[in-house]
């Protein structure tokens, strides 16, 4: 890959050709305040930011994100999006009053407001630093946005099989006993490990897909996979 028209359709491919006009940087900026605004969120908050002045700071660490001149100092090759980010957002917070006034949130495109209560049940009281609990927010996210994606599957009838079945295996908490869950969906004990063995094959599948999308570095891919997978495996 020797520069931005070989990359593959990740975020780094829409956060470079924000460059190219307003309307793709509008594009670039809604898309990346849907998909990471949580781990951005909890930063801030965990920095010290009330929640008002969090919310605010997450669009202003996104608008950025997008500067011309932030851009032109991208190597995505070599770092992961999600590296970059934190430092984006720390770059803020070291500069948050002039930031304030300096730039123009979301260049227009403000239009994904942030669910306020969704966001301050993320910050756990659990003596996290504010970057491991960012650390932590961050692969939350991306697990989520993978366990939808196999929810979709199982909608579209890609896969067979009780999708809330999955839900209550691979979701917080301790699990159910396998023995009242396969009685209760009609299947056997192994059966049912076997079903919940296809579905986590294919939920890593998805998580690898979606830190597809943010590191574009081959070696850097297997950790990033390790480090999101590493707190719900442990």
């Amino acid at each position: 890959m020797e520069g931005p028209a070989s990359f593959p359709t990740t975020r780094w491919t829409l956060i470079l050709a924000a460059k190219s006009s307003p309307e793709a940087r509008r594009a670039a900026w809604t898309s990346l305040m849907t998909t990471y605004w949580k781990p951005l969120y909890v930063f801030l908050r965990r920095k010290g930011l009330d929640a008002t002045a969090a919310q605010d700071g997450v669009q202003d660490v996104l608008t950025l994100l997008l500067e011309r001149d932030v851009l032109e100092r991208v190597t995505p090759e070599k770092g992961r999006l999600r590296a970059y980010l934190r430092t984006v957002a720390q770059n803020w917070l070291n500069t948050r009053h002039e930031a304030a006034t300096a730039v123009k949130r979301g260049a227009g495109a403000a239009t994904v407001a942030i669910d306020e209560v969704m966001a301050e049940r993320l910050l756990v009281d659990d003596g996290l630093s504010p970057e491991a609990a960012y650390e932590r927010a961050w692969a939350q996210a991306v697990m989520e946005r993978a366990l939808d994606a196999l929810a979709q599957e199982f909608a579209r009838g890609e896969r067979t099989g009780p999708f809330e079945v999955v839900k209550l295996f691979f979701g917080a908490g301790t699990p159910p006993s396998y023995r009242d869950v396969a009685a209760r969906h009609q299947m056997s004990v192994p059966q049912l490990k076997s079903f919940l063995h296809r579905s986590r094959e294919r939920f890593r599948q998805l998580v690898e897909a979606e830190v597809g999308e943010t590191v574009l570095h081959e070696a850097e891919r297997a950790a990033e996979v390790r480090d999101v997978l590493a707190p719900e495996l442990k």
